[in-house]
């Protein structure tokens, strides 16, 4: 009598099919790994947008200072055009042409086409997919010693289904000046 040794033909494909299955467990792990670390990021550009918008806030005190009458206040995060005079290409913005409220239209503006994008923007990018940003403030302590507290949202479509619900994150962040 002979005596086989070696694989059969069912052990080898009981095998592969062992493989088979790891592997795609495996694209299966990249695919998510690849879409929580495209929502982490995601979430990070909203973080800096969110920081850029208080800094540029508290960088302009003569238009702040003005409390609930602030440009800031006063107009939609999704308003306002370039302020080309605030935007000089050689020297830091000229005080005889562009006052503080140019410069919080201006930073509205930059800040919109940022988060949101879209026409007349020029070559400002997007930076988060279907961006949705709200800016508002509210009036606290008493006079004399009134500040405002602002309250900066951001959603954006994180699961890219089009539009912007429940479902997609948001990253919201209170100051006070």
């Amino acid at each position: 009598m002979k005596n086989n040794s070696g694989f059969t033909l069912i052990e080898v494909l009981i095998a592969m099919l062992v493989l088979a299955v790891g592997l795609l467990g495996l694209a299966g792990l990249q695919a998510v790994s690849l879409r929580n670390n495209l929502s982490a990021y995601n979430r990070t550009q909203a973080t800096q947008l969110a920081y850029d918008m208080a800094d540029r806030m508290r960088a302009n005190v003569a238009d702040t200072s003005n409390l609930a009458t602030s440009i800031y206040n006063t107009v939609a995060p999704t308003a306002g055009t370039v302020q080309s005079d605030c935007k000089p290409a050689s020297a830091p913005p000229s005080p005889a042409t562009c006052t503080p409220q140019d410069m919080a239209r201006n930073d509205l503006y930059e800040w919109n086409c940022a988060v949101a994008g879209g026409n007349g923007c020029g070559n400002i990018v997007a930076l988060l997919p279907a961006g949705l940003a709200t800016l508002t403030g509210a009036l606290v302590g008493v006079a004399p010693n009134q500040n405002m507290m602002y309250t900066i949202r951001i959603n954006w479509d994180d699961n890219r289904d089009g539009s912007v619900d429940d479902e997609d994150p948001s990253f919201q962040m209170r100051f006070q000046l």
